[in-house]
């Protein structure tokens, strides 16, 4: 059935698929933002500041959605204005989470949407977590109808994924201009990379779906590689033959880059397995069809062909050649 969604925040790495494929699959598709990123046509922009509850309501005068999906909600206020301005008139509100909210290090591998929860690393994945606390007692207390999504490691054609920042190019270049990089001790922790157009086929299979209501659910591919393999491909996909990569514990990237704290210990740095039967049982026609050997190759071959989105960063460059640098040094 074609529903009208509303997506807040619909022009980001994983957005852009996701609103692609709602669209494939007949839904009308409204994309709110601050009028800062250009919205592709076909679709229907709608312009306001999400924290200003006033603007919020004027735009939605013109536009009644029967599914919110944020993609966007990192502060509680944000996820409460939301609630204030949604509750009794749609019939599904879905948060887009994140798979850093589980327990670091993880009480059990694959890991299953009723695992432990709090991620005492990362303000991030607290920030998140609380959103979704909130939300399910707000399910319980007045029946709002959410539904939790908690994506993991998950890139698009304008991210070469990895474990300094996979939003920049610069590792990427690093390797292209033959430069070392580093991998956090020793590369073999294994993890799990989702193309943005896989993940969408299965939060589009969410959209409409009672059996989702109150529920939490990762979107993960079944990939899994170690982080050795993922730099090794991220190089081959840029043509370094004999690429350098240093291993470099944890523990002393963080004491020399303080800021990687949380994406390493919070994240990275520890096993990244799910078991996707939830989504399956509900969503069946998901599956993960591309590789990260195809996809990585894709995002390379794009993000060459669009210099300006490579987004490069001289103090990410300075990052990496600093922890190298201290490191071989002490060594």
């Amino acid at each position: 059935m074609q529903q009208k969604v509303l997506l807040l925040g619909g022009t980001g790495n994983i957005s852009t698929a996701c609103a692609a494929q709602l669209r494939q699959q007949g839904h009308e598709i409204y994309i709110l933002s601050r009028g800062q990123t250009t919205v592709p046509p076909g679709y229907q922009p709608l312009r306001a500041d999400r924290k200003d509850p006033a603007a919020m309501r004027h735009v939605l005068k013109s536009v009644r959605p029967d599914v919110v999906i944020n993609f966007i909600g990192y502060d509680l206020p944000e996820v409460q204005i939301d609630c204030e301005l949604f509750s009794g008139s749609v019939s599904q509100y879905v948060f887009i989470s994140s798979a850093v909210v589980y327990a670091k290090p993880p009480a059990r591998l694959p890991l299953t949407e009723d695992a432990p929860l709090g991620n005492p690393w990362w303000d991030y994945a607290q920030k998140k977590l609380a959103c979704e606390q909130w939300l399910l007692q707000r399910r319980q207390e007045t029946g709002y109808p959410v539904t939790i999504v908690r994506p993991s490691h998950t890139y698009s054609k304008l991210w070469v994924p990895n474990a300094v920042s996979s939003g920049s190019y610069t590792l990427a270049a690093r390797l292209e201009r033959g430069k070392a990089v580093f991998v956090h001790d020793d590369g073999e922790s294994p993890w799990t990379l989702t193309a943005a157009s896989d993940f969408a086929i299965g939060l589009a299979g969410l959209v409409g779906k009672p059996a989702a209501i109150g529920e939490a659910f990762h979107i993960t591919s079944d990939e899994v590689l170690s982080w050795n393999q993922i730099y090794a491909e991220i190089a081959a996909a840029v043509g370094a033959e004999a690429p350098r990569v240093v291993k470099v514990p944890t523990d002393f990237i963080c004491q020399v880059a303080p800021q990687m704290t949380g994406p390493l210990k919070g994240d990275k740095a520890h096993p990244g397995i799910f078991d996707n039967t939830k989504i399956k049982r509900l969503v069946p026609e998901f599956r993960c069809r591309k590789s990260f050997h195809t996809g990585v190759r894709e995002s390379v071959q794009w993000l060459r062909a669009h210099p300006e989105q490579q987004n490069l960063r001289p103090e990410l460059d300075a990052l990496i050649e600093n922890v190298i640098t201290a490191w071989e040094r002490q060594g």
